[in-house]
């Protein structure tokens, strides 16, 4: 995991050509001008402290290089401090090989050291009930499921709720 910087821009473009991550994902980059956008809202995020977003980065093997592999994210936007959201997307090339679970893990333990003080002791992570990849992604990385959401706007179909707590073990 890393910060993001100016030269996602088109990694990030390429990684959203990909149509299952479309399939998944409520808010598309097409172009240039959209990574930017995102990368922007991205650099807001950390200083408002409501989106809180890293790059995954996948290391080359014996090159000292990477490729963009994906995005973990935390999401505190509630009046509670006791809680936050977090979400993931991996590119094409990352899946299948426990990179999502990994990023998710190191995320999960970054924000409970983090945010201990302020109170974090629950990250809850949704996803629709037909994407089983993100439903295995979340079992791997200790979320345990908790309920089925109704859908509703924007969510055209019911939710899983998987939750873990700073006092479990992953």
């Amino acid at each position: 995991m890393r910060p993001w910087g100016d030269d996602d821009v088109e990694p990030l473009v390429r990684a959203y050509r990909d149509p299952t991550l479309r399939r998944w994902t409520r808010h598309h980059v097409e172009s240039i001008e959209d990574a930017m956008e995102r990368l922007e809202l991205r650099r807001r995020g950390w200083e408002t402290g409501e989106l809180l977003s890293f790059a995954v980065q996948e290391e080359q093997s014996g090159t000292g290089e990477g490729r963009l592999a994906g995005e973990v994210v935390m999401k505190r936007t509630g009046p509670s401090q006791e809680s936050a959201e977090v979400g993931y997307w991996t590119a094409a090339h990352a899946r299948g090989r426990g990179v999502a679970p990994r990023a998710l893990d190191a995320l999960t333990s970054w924000a409970f050291d983090a945010f201990a003080a302020e109170g974090l002791r629950r990250l809850e992570l949704l996803h629709q009930v037909d994407n089983s990849a993100s439903c295995r992604v979340a079992q791997k990385a200790g979320y345990r499921f908790h309920e089925v959401l109704p859908a509703r706007p924007p969510f055209p179909r019911d939710g899983h709720l998987h939750r873990r707590r700073a006092d479990a073990p992953a």
